[in-house]
């Protein structure tokens, strides 16, 4: 297919300017002046329309193999791109857990026959599996997950010597969840004792507390210094953290980079009241004040990379009591426009929004010809409409779990069109399956 969108207003690379662009062969061809001799299939007037590049989310757990009642590769990402995100990097914490190669390929052969969006795979971690992870592809791979915190299976490594090792000789990323589990547990057993299994939802995070975060995330930060690591730590939720991080070097030059989620820039322990076990995450939603330093690190570049852990499970199972409670939620869908509600709320910029969802994670990740709006990338696009307003509800909900935290918040900018690859993928509602995603390649030395 062959498009050109007229009057956009393109956001890209810190600045906003009107002009006409052009896809061809699944990339841009041309921003600005458009020949008005070539031949194209579809013309679109984006006039009072934003156009942004699409998000790149490097954090999701869709929930295939095994535990498709909860989400699957297809509905999780057709909500992705309903929502502007054409890309997702997927955690390996399904059943079985991704921690071979062959079993991550069967994932990446999935995805290629039902996801409407780009995507890669973590490999995980166990206390065993070295050798697997010396065997990734750097460059067909976005890199290796470890849990140094509660995950299913043998997932969490719980073996200091196995954990340095990782960091000694795996040389491509390493993303981390950091929580000190016996901390937890030992948080956990005082607030059983008090209540047994009715712990209050608002308890969460002081159980999950902010010092079992920081104190597992030093240790990932030694560990990476000492070997030279390329660590990422994933979904900071206390203020405490965001202090580890440097903003005096550019992104392309860190080592140590860090994400912030959807959900820690948005809720605080203030909602647990109000929605529960529905807000129920690993690491905690934690205090306005851990929000607000999240916010600021961001913004300061601290924290480098927007995202969601977007994670869902059953209403039926959020609905349980605390400890029986699993811990995510789903966000691919409504992450873009939480996102430019803080625009209009006037605590970032729309630009910010760009860099942080979409130029940061390919700079980051090192994703190649994805995450900018320039001539010769790959025409992943989202065009925006920032003042429409629409509410969530349970029929426009996309997730195959059925429900969303943002349930009954409205919301100011809508997604009219996603093009993934060039193809228009989602268009006010209405999804072109014809086509799906590619698997992400990445350019590394």
């Amino acid at each position: 297919m062959s498009t050109i969108i007229r009057n956009a207003k393109i956001v890209n690379e810190g600045t906003i300017r009107e002009a006409d662009l052009w896809i061809k062969d699944g990339k841009i061809e041309r921003i600005g002046q458009i020949p008005n001799d070539i031949i194209y299939d579809k013309e679109i007037d984006a006039n009072g329309l934003y156009l942004l590049p699409g998000a790149i989310d490097d954090q999701v757990h869709f929930r295939e193999p095994g535990l498709t009642y909860k989400g699957e590769i297809y509905t999780e990402a057709k909500a992705a791109v309903a929502g502007g995100i054409t890309s997702f990097m997927e955690m390996p914490n399904t059943v079985p857990p991704a921690t071979s190669i062959e079993l991550l390929e069967k994932k990446y052969t999935r995805a290629a026959n039902c996801s409407l969006a780009n995507y890669s795979f973590f490999l995980g971690t166990t206390n065993t599996n070295l050798s697997e992870l010396l065997k990734l592809d750097p460059l067909k791979n976005c890199g290796v997950k470890i849990f140094m915190g509660s995950s299913t299976g043998d997932m969490v490594i719980d073996d200091a010597n196995a954990l340095e090792s990782i960091f000694k000789n795996v040389e491509m990323l390493i993303a981390t969840h950091c929580e000190v589990d016996p901390m937890i547990k030992q948080n956990a057993e005082i607030f059983r004792v008090q209540y047994g299994e009715d712990v209050p939802m608002k308890y969460h995070a002081q159980i999950r507390s902010a010092e079992a975060c920081y104190a597992s995330s030093v240790i990932a930060i030694d560990l990476a210094k000492k070997y030279n690591s390329r660590l990422h730590i994933l979904h900071i939720s206390t203020a405490i953290e965001t202090d580890l991080f440097r903003n005096d070097i550019p992104l392309n030059e860190k080592r140590i980079t860090a994400e912030a989620c959807i959900h820690h820039l948005w809720f605080t322990d203030a909602d647990y009241e109000r929605l529960g076990g529905l807000i129920k995450w690993n690491p905690a939603v934690k205090t306005i004040a851990d929000r607000d330093a999240i916010r600021k690190a961001v913004l300061d570049n601290r924290i480098d990379v927007i995202a969601t852990d977007h994670a869902p499970h059953t209403l039926e199972e959020k609905k349980q009591s605390y400890f029986k409670c699993p811990s995510g939620g789903p966000l691919v869908q409504h992450a873009v426009v939480a996102m430019l509600e803080g625009v209009k709320e006037g605590w970032i910029t729309l630009e910010r929004v760009v860099e942080k969802m979409a130029h940061a994670p390919a700079i980051c990740l090192q994703v190649a010809e994805r995450g900018f709006i320039r001539e010769g990338y790959c025409a992943d696009l989202v065009l925006v409409n920032l003042n429409k307003p629409w509410t969530v509800q349970k029929d426009n909900i996309l997730y195959k779990c059925g429900w969303s935290p943002f349930e009954g918040v409205e919301f100011h900018s809508v997604i009219e069109k996603t093009f993934v690859n060039g193809n228009l993928v989602y268009d006010n509602g209405i999804f072109n399956e014809t086509h799906f995603g590619q698997r992400l390649q990445f350019k590394r030395n």
